[in-house]
């Protein structure tokens, strides 16, 4: 595999400024089934443990619509299970995303293809890479904050050049 074609799995399959902004309605009529949903700055900012009442009446419509959801983070246990319980959502920590295996435990527990399964995060190098290897549809929404820990640091780095070859090449990303 050619650099071109390494870079080509970073690039999501959709962009939205938020998880608020994903038109589930949509993804439904495509036959998807199952959510796959980050925790740190794609649902709640990452030093922050509150659930908002916005987050709330969000996740239970993706459940009354009949979506399989579930939280696959590489935080820590504490982290993730707090969140997780609050919201009564299944979880995965330390799930090591890109790699397959948390992926593919997530499709285990959600009873689904990767085909009818989406992954909503917002890196490019853990939840979309992750996604895109396992098959995915990928959903890159914008970070809800710029607080951040070191490692992230380092990806959005990295991240900033990826998204100047998309600019490029064209690839339109959030509209402004």
């Amino acid at each position: 595999m050619g650099w071109v074609d390494a870079v080509k799995r970073l690039i999501p399959k959709k962009f939205v400024k938020s998880v608020y902004d994903i038109d589930f309605n949509e993804l439904q009529h495509r036959g998807f089934k199952a959510i796959i949903l980050d925790l740190d700055n794609t649902l709640i900012e990452t030093d922050k443990m509150d659930v908002t009442p916005e987050l709330m009446h969000w996740l239970k419509q993706l459940e009354s619509m009949g979506f399989r959801v579930m939280i696959v983070s590489n935080n820590t246990k504490t982290r993730v299970a707090t969140f997780a319980n609050m919201l009564q959502v299944p979880y995965i920590h330390a799930a090591k995303k890109p790699f397959y295996s948390s992926f593919q435990k997530a499709l285990h527990h959600l009873e689904a293809t990767p085909e009818e399964t989406v992954i909503v995060g917002d890196q490019l190098l853990t939840d979309v890479l992750g996604g895109n290897k396992a098959g995915l549809y990928t959903i890159l929404v914008v970070p809800i904050s710029e607080r951040e820990g070191f490692w992230t640091k380092v990806n959005r780095t990295f991240e900033k050049l990826v998204f100047m070859w998309m600019d490029l090449r064209g690839i339109k990303r959030w509209e402004e």
